[in-house]
């Protein structure tokens, strides 16, 4: 079975449910609020596991009630209507350190569009590997990284799957300056398209995906309902849509894409294959609440891709 490793956060989504979302300065009533385990990192984990992949998880909770609802949620079976056994994400390598969890405040309003702030609490401790990770990551099939914990943990992270030959994939969210050193190592970049911007000054998603092309080998930037544009050296881009879904909420959207390709990837599926199974149960995931809570099993993604 393809083996994922993502090194990366593990937050609390605290979500709030409103109808419209406030401007600066203003007050508004929500409808609902919920708490539901998140982090990008977390969410592309469970995100892989659900699409049928053997996860494993490196980063830190707090030693406070969220740290142990956040490690429990990782580690209950994500695979149980995957078909094939039941698998939860191994937290062998989830630190408890002391303090709070990271956390991550939400707004979801009626268009399932969303703004987020995110306080990193445990999180910020990742700043370096600690023994048996690069032994971890060597094993992999992919690493899965993103930008929730310090730069240095993700710099080792890249340096010891280079090292090792495992393929790297940067989500790099929250956007930020991205070291040449990092870059040298990243096999894909997914970005989405406001990141590829931040990262490039570039407006147009193709340029801006040509000019990142420059320092990576390949690039998906995600277009939210639009799909996906995949470009590589020496290839013409490939532009791939999504499925026409009314969306519900769509955070995680990105992270579900992530970790489904991931999985795709590592199994060798043609690149259009891997985008558009990639593209689908991202689509199944605006559709439901909450950001792991809302990601598709196997099971659904092969359903609604052969549908």
């Amino acid at each position: 079975m393809t083996h994922i490793v993502v090194l990366g956060s593990t937050n609390m989504d605290l979500v709030a449910y409103v109808g419209k979302a406030p401007q600066r300065g203003e007050t508004v009533t929500g409808r609902e609020f919920r708490t539901i385990p998140g982090g990008k990192g977390a969410n592309q984990a469970v995100a892989a596991a659900r699409a049928g992949a053997t996860v494993s998880m490196i980063g830190a909770v707090g030693n406070d009630a969220f740290g142990s609802r956040l490690r429990t949620g990782l580690e209950l079976p994500q695979a149980l209507r995957a078909g094939g056994t039941p698998t939860g994400v191994n937290t062998d390598h989830l630190r408890t350190v002391e303090g709070p969890s990271g956390t991550a405040h939400i707004v979801v309003d009626d268009e399932g569009g969303n703004s987020i702030v995110v306080i990193p609490g445990a999180n910020g401790t990742v700043d370096h590997l600690v023994p048996g990770d690069e032994g971890l990551i060597a094993s992999a099939d992919a690493l899965l990284l993103q930008l929730e914990i310090p730069m240095a943990a993700v710099l080792a992270g890249a340096r010891t799957a280079r090292a090792h030959g495992v393929r790297t994939i940067l989500t790099p969210a929250p956007a930020r300056p991205l070291p040449p050193e990092l870059l040298n190592s990243v096999d894909l970049l997914v970005p989405n398209e406001h990141e590829a911007t931040a990262l490039t000054g570039v407006p147009d998603p193709f340029a801006a995906a040509d000019a990142l092309l420059a320092q990576v080998p390949e690039v998906v930037v995600t277009l939210g309902a639009a799909g996906c544009l995949y470009v590589t050296r020496g290839a013409e881009p490939l532009a791939v849509p999504a499925p026409r879904v009314t969306a519900v909420d769509s955070t995680g959207a990105g992270d579900t894409f992530v970790g489904a390709l991931a999985v795709a990837l590592a199994e060798e599926r043609p690149v259009r294959e891997a985008l558009t199974w990639a593209a689908t149960a991202a689509a199944l995931s605006v559709q439901r609440a909450g950001a792991s809570a809302s990601m598709p099993y196997r099971s659904e993604i092969e359903a609604r891709y052969s549908a």
